[in-house]
């Protein structure tokens, strides 16, 4: 799955058809009539409330998604100085924790020739030493000290 343009309504169709949720379910769950859900099917975004419903229906994490597409295309700033305390009441999230489904992505991006392994670096902000343990960890056939 390609994290950059994220069309929910496609995402959620696929799931209810790997699922084998049947239509009136849905309707039922959702309280809305079967033109509504071809809608949202369509739907390239769609209200948070909405998405988590989906969620539950289809016991899957949707929001998870754009926290992917999040650590890929809008990485963490670099702190030059001693970071300072945020005041917010919202709770804090580490970005740099990445998932093993981004893991797995940039690694078949590199396999697959679609990236080389600076352009992953330069355009994903990934460490070098990071993705390099990656490849070792996860793909040791793969020679890491190629130059790609």
């Amino acid at each position: 799955m390609l994290y950059k343009n994220i069309h929910i309504g496609s995402v959620i169709k696929r799931k209810v058809k790997e699922s084998d949720i049947h239509t009136l379910r849905i309707c039922n769950f959702l309280k809305c009539s079967e033109a509504e859900i071809k809608a949202m099917y369509e739907a390239q975004s769609m209200d948070t409330d909405l998405l988590l419903k989906w969620c539950k229906l289809l016991e899957y994490d949707l929001f998870r998604i754009y926290s992917q597409h999040l650590l890929l295309y809008a990485p963490q700033k670099r702190q030059t100085e001693a970071p300072e305390k945020s005041k917010t009441s919202l709770p804090s999230f580490r970005k740099n924790i990445y998932t093993k489904e981004v893991i797995d992505f940039i690694i078949e991006r590199i396999i697959n020739n679609h990236m080389t392994k600076k352009q992953v670096i330069d355009e994903y902000k990934i460490p070098k030493t990071t993705l390099h343990k990656w490849l070792h960890k996860y793909r040791p056939e793969m020679n890491v000290s190629s130059k790609k």
